[in-house]
């Protein structure tokens, strides 16, 4: 849903045209990674954004979730030199990998090393959004509900002045029969969703950006 699927602007380019925009001083997007999922490789090769002129750099992997990004979130801090992680991770956690309370663990993990990194990184953390799975399985979208509550108890337990902590309220209009392409990933109205609420959450509560605006 972030790293994107080759001819997709992806929400990452959605946010970056909003802040180009809605921020007053300097800002990139940064991250090791900048290439997209190639649905005929099934790899992650592709340049094919639909508009390729942004800072396309990332940390996002098709199938990969808390799990798969503790392990790589502290290089990519301090290599990157990130300021403010923003962060959509968990559907594929408690899809394949791990149950609700496992996943919440990772989340506690990830921000340590996020931390020991960057003492004074900003997280901003969207919960998971619900997908087309939870229509035909009420096991997962039981652990989708039970983990949304564990990380919004996680949040508030590891919030720190010094390094904010950040529940990105999801975008309440956001439906995955009409804001997806499959069921899963977002469409142009799905990008638009995801990236006003990173937007709006950053501008409330900590007055950056400004209003969002889908273009």
């Amino acid at each position: 849903m972030t790293i994107g699927s080759a001819g997709e602007h992806t929400w990452r380019h959605r946010l970056w045209q909003h802040l180009c925009t809605a921020y007053g001083g300097p800002f990139t997007l940064v991250g090791p990674r900048e290439t997209l999922h190639d649905p005929v490789t099934d790899a992650p090769t592709s340049y094919a954004y639909a508009d390729p002129d942004f800072p396309r750099a990332h940390l996002a992997g098709w199938g990969e979730g808390w799990q798969h990004m503790t392990p790589l979130i502290g290089d990519a801090v301090r290599s990157c030199r990130a300021d403010v992680l923003l962060v959509s991770l968990g559907l594929i956690d408690l899809g394949f990998y791990t149950n609700a309370e496992q996943t919440a663990e990772n989340v506690r993990a990830f921000v340590t090393e996020a931390r020991a990194a960057g003492p004074r990184i900003r997280v901003a953390v969207l919960p998971v959004i619900r997908n087309i799975r939870v229509e035909a399985d009420a096991t997962f979208a039981g652990q989708v509900t039970d983990f949304n509550d564990l990380l919004a108890k996680t949040i508030a337990d590891l919030d720190d002045p010094a390094s904010p902590l950040l529940l990105v309220p999801p975008p309440p209009s956001y439906d995955f029969h009409t804001d997806t392409y499959d069921g899963t990933h977002p469409n142009e109205t799905g990008e638009h969703k995801i990236a006003g609420a990173f937007a709006e959450a950053m501008w409330r509560e900590w007055d950056l950006g400004g209003p969002y605006e889908a273009g």
